[in-house]
């Protein structure tokens, strides 16, 4: 009788069967069984040489386990929940060629493989090592493929006994430091994974004798700096992840680099990335994803080998194409919003911007100083303004730090991009944007809401809106402005994903979600404000507009409403365009209203009221000293109440005529002024001719 191999899957046998029948076959399949323990009869085959006992539930392998199977080549025993594997488990194997052993996560230490000389592939993954021995290359002088990721090793030894080593996977592990000494003289290596480990130093001759490397993993650790001598050979790199190192590295070094993964876009430009071009996936294999979140699943053997062919295929399509020209393909990509030689892109943008940051100083200068003018009342509209001003100050002082900075970086911002992108300033500039915008917008509100109130008390002869609710009003707008100017560093610092320092309306899920929510807020604001001015208007239309004493403010609210709505517009709609997944919008478009639009009403708020509102001109000449000339003119604007020359006094042909035979004039003066200012003013005035809008 000549068998080769059977097959007893979804079988239990009883110990004396295998007894019985281990002694005539040379390979033995015993997975899919319901094996609790390791079966110790095997000791007695000595001329075994594949065992496969996987998929079963052996939670252990005892001490020289294999003691009587010399002959052994190959052993499978994954998806066991092995915890425990003695250290002479798998000693004395000559012909032992491959070794897999996943998920065993009460091995602290290497087992010893003593006269295990022949081992080529060795997986030992999901465990608790530490640290390996010195003496691993010595025991396993033929080793080619290694794998000991998702361990805890922190300390390499020298693995320069190990001359036939071909790939290293040593990723998942706590590796701090990569000495010069570790990887010296593996002249057939070819590929090292050492990403996701707490690498923070790299001596600079690490990689200085592996002439045959041409696939580097240093992904996702903690390097500030990275040695560019011997990888002259290299095709693949990946060094993403990597957020401290933020220097840009020399193409030169890299003469055959094809794929490669930075931290930043900006360090994609020195290889001849260019900005408009399309993304493209990454070409790393999938077959390592598929490893690293299935590692404890599947047959890391298999995934080797499969991995060690889709590279070499992939490598051959270089080889047998020689011709064509050379083009590194590296992400993430270069664009508007990673620009590698200015940050505004074009001069349309810079000079916009520049005249927006002049503006917004200028004029909202104009309105604080006229508005908080010393020994001067201020109305509760009038504050209202003031603080939107300032408001809009901080805007115009964020697009003036931006401005600053494509100045300072012109033609050669990929050099500094990644050091701006993820510094302090940059988050400072994206918080008080959006502080100061959502104040600005929620303050407006306010104004709009008192307007109507105070109409509506005028025309009816009732008190005024209370100056403290006002106050109070303007607490609660800060408070929450601050709140969601502090939420995106709370929740990961979004302003730092770009260096405009404002999170962008696409790409990351937490940052779009923070505008879409933002810009849900910010509608239902001018929500709010169009249905209390829609109502206003439509109470004074119905003859109430002879009664109203300052209609000059509600006009300006009325202005600064309809031009803030018409400015927000294409912000929202970019908003829930990139909600919907539209992509007919281009980058430099929405370049161009993140930089333009979003901080315009900055300088267009108080030009307004400069050049529309009748009390800044009252303002601005009071501040100047004239104060006498004002008071004068108001005693001949009195003395003349009866004269014709009322109307060669109006400032247009709208005036008002408001007849008082025996009206209240209600003055918003505080309670704790003099009793020469009376709160209210009885007086008997007939046929007053008065203009209160301008």
């Amino acid at each position: 009788m000549t068998v080769c191999m059977i097959t007893t899957s979804a079988e239990k046998h009883s110990k004396l069967y295998f007894k019985y029948i281990f002694f005539i076959f040379h390979f033995r399949d015993l997975n899919y069984n319901n094996l609790e323990e390791f079966p110790s009869a095997i000791r007695t085959l000595t001329n075994l040489k594949e065992l496969g006992f996987h998929s079963n539930d052996i939670k252990s392998i005892p001490e020289q386990a294999f003691i009587g199977n010399p002959s052994l080549i190959t052993i499978h025993f994954y998806d066991n929940p092995i915890q425990l594997v003695g250290r002479s488990s798998f000693q004395h194997l000559p012909e032992l060629r491959t070794l897999i052993l996943n998920g065993a996560s009460q091995i602290t230490e290497f087992p010893d493989l003593t006269g295990t000389t022949s081992l080529e592939s060795l997986t030992l993954t999901g465990s608790q090592l530490v640290h390996l021995p010195e003496v691993v290359c010595y025991q396993l002088p033929s080793l080619q493929v290694l794998d000991l990721s998702y361990n805890r090793i922190k300390d390499l030894p020298s693995f320069t006994g190990c001359q036939r080593l071909q790939k290293i996977d040593l990723r998942h592990n706590e590796v701090y430091e990569i000495r010069s000494a570790t990887f010296q003289q593996l002249l057939v290596l070819r590929s090292l994974d050492l990403s996701w480990n707490k690498i923070t130093v790299i001596q600079p001759n690490s990689f200085s004798s592996l002439p045959s490397l041409i696939r580097l993993d240093l992904s996702s650790n903690q390097l500030t700096s990275f040695p560019v001598t011997g990888l002259n050979g290299l095709t693949h790199l990946k060094l993403t992840g990597n957020h401290e190192l933020q220097g840009l590295i020399p193409s030169e070094h890299f003469p055959k680099l094809r794929v490669m993964e930075m931290p930043y876009a900006y360090q994609c430009c020195a290889f001849g990335a260019c900005e408009n071009l399309l993304k493209h996936s990454s070409q790393w294999n999938k077959d390592d994803n598929i490893s690293t979140d299935n590692a404890y699943q599947k047959d890391a053997g298999t995934l080797h080998l499969q991995d060690d062919r889709d590279f070499e295929e992939f490598l051959l399509d270089f080889e047998e194409d020689a011709k064509v020209l050379h083009t590194v393909q590296c992400t993430p990509t270069p664009g508007p919003f990673k620009p590698c030689d200015y940050l505004f892109g074009s001069w349309l943008i810079r000079i916009g911007v520049w005249l927006i940051v002049l503006l917004a100083f200028v004029c909202n200068a104009l309105v604080i100083s006229t508005v908080f003018r010393p020994l001067s009342y201020i109305p509760s509209i009038k504050l209202l303004i003031g603080i939107i001003a300032i408001m809009n100050t901080l805007m115009g002082l964020s697009s003036g730090v931006l401005a600053t900075i494509d100045a300072l970086t012109f033609g050669n911002f990929a050099q500094y991009g990644a050091w701006w992108e993820s510094g302090i300033g940059c988050q400072i500039t994206g918080f008080l944007s959006v502080f100061a915008a959502e104040t600005s917008i929620l303050l407006l509100t306010v104004a709009a809401l008192e307007r109507g109130f105070s109409v509506k008390c005028t025309t009816k002869f009732e008190t005024k809106t209370s100056f403290i609710s006002v106050k109070l009003s303007i607490a609660f707008c800060f408070i929450l402005s601050l709140i969601i100017a502090l939420s995106p560093l709370l929740s990961g610092s979004a302003y730092g994903t770009s260096p405009l320092c404002f999170p962008l309306l696409f790409g990351d899920p937490s940052s779009m979600g923070f505008m879409v929510a933002l810009v849900l807020l910010n509608s239902l604001c001018f929500l709010v404000m169009t249905v209390a001015y829609t109502k206003l208007y439509c109470t004074l239309e119905k003859g109430e507009l002879e009664n109203v004493w300052d209609c000059s403010m509600v006009k300006h609210i009325a202005l600064l409403l309809f031009t803030n709505c018409i400015l927000y517009c294409p912000v929202a709609f970019l908003s829930f365009s990139s909600l919907l997944n539209l992509t007919f919008i281009s980058p430099e478009v929405i370049k161009s209203i993140l930089l333009l639009i979003i901080p315009l009403p900055a300088c267009l708020n108080p030009l307004l009221y400069i050049l529309f509102n009748p009390h800044f001109k009252e303002d601005i000449g009071e501040l100047k000293g004239g104060d006498m000339f004002w008071r004068e003119s108001r005693h001949t604007s009195l003395a003349s109440i009866n004269s014709e020359d009322a109307e060669k006094q109006s400032c247009d042909s709208t005036q008002a005529l408001v007849t008082f035979t025996s009206s209240s004039i209600s003055y918003d003066l505080p309670a704790s002024s003099s009793t020469s200012y009376q709160m209210t003013e009885n007086c008997k005035l007939s046929a007053v001719a008065f203009v209160p809008c301008h």
